[in-house]
């Protein structure tokens, strides 16, 4: 299960800063990093294959009813949680029969 995500608005979310501190930057994606993908209600694990610019490639652990265009929400882990660090939208991927 392969598809295509086209990311923005990378930005760690929900992490404490101290004083008057910017919200932190986030790390580029790299490549067979482990996120997690909310796409609409479900929640699925994606392994990152590939990354050019703002696309990955990204292997999902668990196949997804989606279509392309859907908004993609990414968590990486951060000191053992999840934390929101952006979102996307996917560009193509694999279709199942």
């Amino acid at each position: 299960y392969k598809t295509d995500i086209y990311f923005y608005n990378l930005r760690l979310l929900g992490v404490r800063t101290q004083g008057s501190e910017k919200q932190g930057k986030v790390a580029k994606l790299t490549k067979a990093e482990v996120l997690m993908l909310n796409i609409g209600s479900m929640c699925t694990g994606a392994r990152v294959v590939a990354v050019k610019g703002d696309l990955a490639k990204l292997q999902l652990t668990s196949p997804v009813c989606t279509k392309e265009g859907e908004k993609v929400a990414l968590s990486r882990r951060v000191e053992k949680h999840w934390r929101l660090i952006g979102w996307g939208q996917i560009q193509a991927g694999v279709v199942l029969e």
